[in-house]
């Protein structure tokens, strides 16, 4: 007997191929999903602490405008805030610094005259410390 066109075999063969294929992207589909809704979770956290941080800035400078005296250390709703004050001049300069995350704050440096102020600063920077991975291992030559 001669047989002619697809058999029963080979459909099945391409149905379980089709079958593992879909199968695989989507468990692809699932972890690229999962992985970027984690990374969107620490940027929304990021972002909720930077404004909490700017927020507490802005209050601790009102808090500084609306002053009569700064005295040359002082602590303002938990910040310890440096100044430098020349009295004569009326005239100076308070910085400090909000939190954000474990290693990154909100830096804040104002400068005061008279009857008005300048931002000089108002940025954020990194608090910690960046170590180089100096044990990679090179080939040095012959």
């Amino acid at each position: 007997m001669n047989k002619s066109g697809i058999g029963l075999g080979s459909a099945s063969v391409v149905l379980v191929f089709t079958t593992l294929c879909l199968t695989i992207f989507a468990l692809i589909s699932y972890t690229a999903a999962g992985n970027s809704k984690a990374l969107t979770d620490v940027e929304a956290r990021m972002v909720i602490n930077y404004y909490e941080a700017d927020t507490l800035a802005e209050c601790i400078l009102a808090e500084l405008i609306t002053a009569d005296t700064i005295p040359d250390t002082s602590t303002i709703r938990g910040t310890e805030v440096k100044t430098q004050w020349d009295g004569e001049l009326a005239a100076g300069t308070a910085e400090f610094s909000c939190i954000v995350s474990g290693s990154r704050e909100l830096y804040v440096k104002v400068a005061f005259n008279k009857d008005s102020y300048d931002i000089l600063s108002w940025r954020m920077r990194d608090t910690g410390t960046w170590l180089p991975n100096d044990n990679l291992q090179v080939w040095p030559g012959k």
